[in-house]
């Protein structure tokens, strides 16, 4: 089984800061994530000027300003990736970023980001994803707001290009922030693996870490998770943000449900259980003083505690037979 890949998504919660960007990088080392994900974009590439936010954007700012306005304002300069991609080094933490128009794409490729990832409004941007496949041969693909058939045609998109299908990871995503409980549709995922055959993950926007962890045992090979310093931070994204302890615990979660998945899936009993055995199962017993020769009966014989005798699954067996010894009671029954 492969390691669970986690990404924590900083996204735009540096706010335009490099230095709040840079807490965001040792935040997430801390908690061992494998990779911390940025943003790339220019915002005059990616929206019209007089654009409308997302409906959760307005009320998670209280500004109801064009989504370019609010966008200019977090766009990471080429400066800024590669004072990013170095403090991720120092920290020993994999840099990503998710570009959002082509030539964000080219420069990720030109700064030696080798693993790319379809944001889901991009799903269903065929010049972008035929760039983006002619360019990275590791793919993740984020499905929020998608229909399995949109799913599917950008997954072509993909193989047609020549991406091979073991490279490619398709997020199951619900595109609002927080996501409702009811909307999550976990099951989805798994839905996306049995039509498709190809590794599966979640990218969640869920308040809390129930369904990251969920999504885990069911069988997700990468985990995506907004996070933040402080979900009282002004921006689009911060209320359906893990703050740094939460993202600790969700990675630690994470990490123990992928241990506990990855047994043999055969039914045995483990190592550190068979100790436990002889005392918790139970022998045949003398339940009153028994002479050689004696019949074994229901009102000399019974069970208890320890299981180093004759198992009690061979009742009827000694049930009925001779005593070959004397017994006391609590010896336990040997024929």
């Amino acid at each position: 089984m492969k390691k669970i890949i986690i990404i924590a998504e900083a996204g735009v919660n540096h706010n335009g800061d490099i230095e709040k960007a840079k807490q965001l990088i040792d935040a997430a080392a801390d908690a061992k994530v494998d990779y911390v994900k940025f943003q790339t974009f220019k915002a005059n590439k990616l929206v019209t000027q007089n654009s409308k936010k997302a409906y959760y954007q307005v009320e998670n700012t209280n500004d109801d300003s064009s989504q370019f306005d609010m966008l200019k304002k977090l766009e990471l300069s080429k400066q800024m990736h590669f004072e990013l991609i170095e403090h991720c080094e120092k920290r020993n933490v994999k840099f990503l970023s998710t570009g959002f128009d082509i030539d964000s794409l080219l420069f990720l490729k030109s700064v030696g980001i080798e693993l790319a990832k379809v944001p889901s409004g991009e799903l269903t941007n065929l010049p972008y994803l035929r760039t983006m496949a002619e360019n990275f041969k590791q793919i993740i693909l984020s499905t929020g707001m998608a229909s399995m058939k949109e799913v599917t045609d950008a997954f072509k998109v993909m193989l047609d290009c020549g991406v091979l299908k073991e490279n490619i990871t398709i997020l199951h995503c619900n595109t609002e922030y927080p996501t409702p409980m009811k909307d999550v549709n976990l099951l989805a995922m798994l839905d996306i693996q049995r039509k498709l055959d190809v590794s599966i993950g979640y990218s969640d926007h869920t308040l809390g870490i129930e369904v990251p962890v969920a999504a885990t045992a069911l069988g997700a090979t990468v985990i995506e998770k907004h996070f933040t310093l402080d979900r009282n931070l002004p921006g689009p994204d911060h209320l359906a943000s893990l703050e740094p302890l939460e993202l600790k615990q969700m990675v630690e979660s994470i990490r123990n449900i992928e241990t506990a998945i990855s047994g043999s899936g055969i039914k045995e009993p483990s190592p550190s259980e068979l100790k436990n055995r002889p005392v918790a199962r139970k022998s045949i017993v003398a339940i009153a003083p028994i002479k050689s020769g004696e019949v074994l009966t229901i009102d000399n014989i019974g069970i208890k505690r320890p299981g180093t005798g004759i198992s009690p699954m061979k009742w009827d067996e000694v049930l009925g037979a001779t005593s070959n010894k004397d017994y006391s009671i609590d010896d336990l029954i040997n024929i």
